[in-house]
């Protein structure tokens, strides 16, 4: 209160004597806080409505929410209501909304009349600040969509490619992300929205960009075999033991094994195919290759001689089978799956600018 923060000393206040309704020295803040807030509010809005600058009716509208917002607070504290003589402004808010919104909207016709779609795109931000402000105003809602309609930039991405003369796989996997991708409109700005073949279709839309995906240029399961054979020693192992009378002695010696280690490597690996073409024009406007890999590995291994030489590791693998690899269309699956956050990200990159 002592720096001419009113607003904030009577919220405070108000705060404590809800928690605390005999702390005298807040109710005393109270008391004078918040006449000087009433008179803080109001005067700088009459000083808004005597220069009436620019999209003054909003800054009105932040001084009615904070008169408003004491009140409330106020109203659901018993010893606050006793010790000031609190005001709503409920009816003065919703004016000054309404003219607020008026001035939004107002704006938003000015600019959606030049039928471009950076105008559009301006005249779409006035008309949803006029929709935040008063909702009912008018036809605000149609004409949003109508700035929409003009100030988006469509992107048709086609169905991926798959060509391969060796195997018979299918695109499912990668599609369903790239339609989930679709879905939600690449998270990008508002006013860039992408579409499936069948959906741009079913409205009717004429893309400004069409996106062709597709495989090329890959192998699934090229398959390595590694075999490694080395003889392991170990000393101080008990060979035995020795008896003299009564008394069994331990006989420590040195034992060895033949351990090999195998490894089986299927690399899997491609390439996809960007082509994003101006639809108009069918000039390609980006042209890129994203290479993606995946390796599935498997190991084993086995033994002769005494089990004792070998390290603890290498008894786990001696206990571990050949296992067969994953199939040629979950290899896909799983190379494929980097191969989608690049695209994705590709694509949110490229499309900032529009």
């Amino acid at each position: 209160m002592k720096s001419g923060k009113y607003y904030d000393a009577v919220m405070l206040a108000v705060k404590k004597l809800r928690d605390n309704p005999g702390h005298d020295s807040s109710l005393d803040i109270l008391k004078s806080a918040y006449p000087k807030a009433l008179d803080t509010h109001l005067g700088a809005i009459k000083k808004l409505e005597a220069n009436a600058s620019g999209f003054y009716w909003e800054e009105v509208v932040g001084h009615y929410q904070k008169l408003n917002e004491m009140y409330w607070q106020i109203s659901q504290c018993t010893q606050c209501l006793n010790a000031v003589d609190a005001r709503a402004f409920d009816d003065q808010e919703n004016g000054a909304r309404e003219k607020a919104a008026e001035a939004r909207y107002t704006e938003g016709l000015t600019w959606l009349s030049r039928q471009t779609r950076e105008d559009a795109r301006q005249a779409y931000g006035h008309f949803e600040k006029a929709r935040d402000l008063y909702p009912q105003y008018k036809d605000v809602e149609t004409k949003l969509e109508e700035a929409y309609r003009l100030a988006v930039f469509r992107v048709v991405v086609e169905q991926v490619q798959v060509t391969s003369k060796v195997y018979q796989l299918s695109n499912q996997y990668f599609q369903e992300r790239i339609n989930d991708f679709l879905r939600s409109n690449g998270h990008q700005n508002k006013f860039v929205r992408f579409y499936a073949p069948d959906e741009a279709e079913r409205a009717r839309i004429t893309p400004d960009h069409v996106i062709v995906l597709q495989f090329d240029d890959f192998v699934v399961g090229q398959t390595l075999i590694e075999n490694n054979t080395e003889t392991v020693t170990r000393d101080s192992v008990k060979v035995g033991e020795t008896k003299r009378g009564d008394k069994v002695t331990p006989v420590y010696g040195k034992v060895t094994a033949k351990f090999t280690h195998s490894r089986k490597t299927v690399v899997s690996g491609g390439v996809l195919d960007v082509l994003i073409e101006d639809y108009a024009t069918r000039k390609p406007v980006l042209q890129d290759k994203l290479g993606g890999q995946y390796t599935w590995t498997c190991e084993w291994g086995s033994f002769t001689g005494d089990e004792r030489a070998l390290s603890a590791e290498q008894r786990k693998i001696a206990k571990q089978q050949e296992l067969v690899p994953m199939s040629p269309q979950d290899m896909f699956i799983e190379f494929s799956k980097p191969l989608y956050d690049q695209l994705t990200r590709k694509l949110k990159t490229f499309y900032q600018k529009y």
